[in-house]
Parts: structure tokens; C-alpha cells; sequence
């Protein structure tokens, strides 16, 4: 079963996502850009060589490239895209994988993506086990089912009652003769 509607939008929802975080490397790969590195401050209270103590914390700028931010930009186009194509496709494994591969991926950015894979897998286990894949309706699912087993339980334990009691009595139905092959000659007594 493909992806219902609700699935569908929030799988285009997180391609959107995906594809607008891109977006903001798009300044970084133009130009050179500056960024700010933290550092522990030593034992001793001073910073390592090339830091400097800026409001308690020992950092410094350091001058990047726009080659360090193309795998990250990749990473978000590219998995955005698969997301948005199997969510088009109505492929609900290719979204999972998709949201979990960039949430993984993306550190605390990727929050949302996690929570979009973990959702769509939970919907997806009750799908295939309960046949519905809401909340509701699974619930509704597993309470008839619980049922059955309970009234089946019940038949069994009354019908096995009522064959022990007539096997007290009797035997219902004659023993089957002895086979050859298998049962062993007796002895003959003197």
C-alpha cells in the first residue's frame, strides 16, 4: 500500500524543508565565508595557540571555502529530492529511508526528519499488522481481535472439558488394529 494523503503532504512538507536548509548554503558556495570556532579553555585558564578569550570562551574566525560546504548542500538536495520523488511515487520505504538518512545525517537539524521517518514507520507497522493505519482504528483492530481470541480460548476450554469427561466414560471410538510393521510380537506366556 502506497502512501495515503496525509503521508503524501507531510512527505512533500519534508522535501520542502530539505530543499529550503539547501538554500541557506547557497551564500556559502558562492563566496569565501568566515566561521566561528569554540575551543575549551586549558587547565591552566588560558586558550590554545591561536584562540582568543571572547566573553568567557576561547574562540577564533577561521576562513572556509565554498568546497567545505558542498557536501552538506549535496546531502540536503539530493536526499530532499529523493524525498519529494517517493513521496510523488507514493513510495512509503523510499521516504522513511530518506528521512532518516537525512536526519541522521544533519545533527540537530535533522530532528524533524527523524520524527518524519519514526511517524511514517509507526503508520506503516500498523498498516500491515491491523490493516488501519491510524491511531483509532488500529486500537479498534486489536480489541476485535482480542476478542476472538478470548471466545476461542473459551470454545476450546468447554470442548476440552466435555472430551475428558467422555473419555471417562468411555472411548468414543475403537483403537486401530495393530500394525505389523511397526508393533512388536508379544511374548508368549508358559
Amino acid at each position: 500500500m502506497g502512501l495515503d494523503t496525509l503521508e503524501r503532504r507531510f512527505g512533500f512538507g519534508g522535501a520542502a524543508v530539505a530543499l529550503a536548509l539547501a538554500l541557506f548554503f547557497i551564500p556559502h558556495l558562492i563566496k569565501n565565508t568566515t566561521i566561528t570556532v569554540t575551543a575549551k579553555a586549558l587547565k591552566s585558564g588560558s586558550c590554545p595557540k591561536g584562540y582568543t578569550v571572547l566573553k568567557g570562551v576561547c574562540s577564533r574566525h577561521e576562513l572556509t571555502h565554498p568546497s567545505y560546504w558542498v557536501p552538506q548542500f549535496l546531502v540536503f538536495v539530493v536526499v530532499g529530492g529523493a524525498i519529494f520523488a517517493f513521496s510523488y511515487w507514493r513510495k512509503r520505504p523510499g521516504v522513511i529511508v530518506g528521512s532518516f538518512l537525512l536526519g541522521l545525517a544533519t545533527g540537530s537539524a535533522g530532528i524533524f526528519f527523524l520524527a518524519l521517518g519514526a511517524w511514517l514507520s509507526v503508520r506503516a507497522f500498523r498498516l500491515q499488522k491491523y490493516g488501519d493505519p491510524t491511531f483509532r482504528g488500529s486500537n479498534i483492530k486489536a480489541r476485535e481481535r482480542a476478542q476472538e481470541r478470548r471466545a476461542s480460548r473459551a470454545t476450546r476450554s468447554k470442548s476440552s472439558k466435555s472430551s475428558t469427561s467422555a473419555s471417562r466414560e468411555g472411548p468414543s471410538r475403537a483403537t486401530p488394529a495393530p500394525s505389523k510393521r511397526y508393533t512388536p510380537k508379544k511374548s508368549t506366556r508358559r
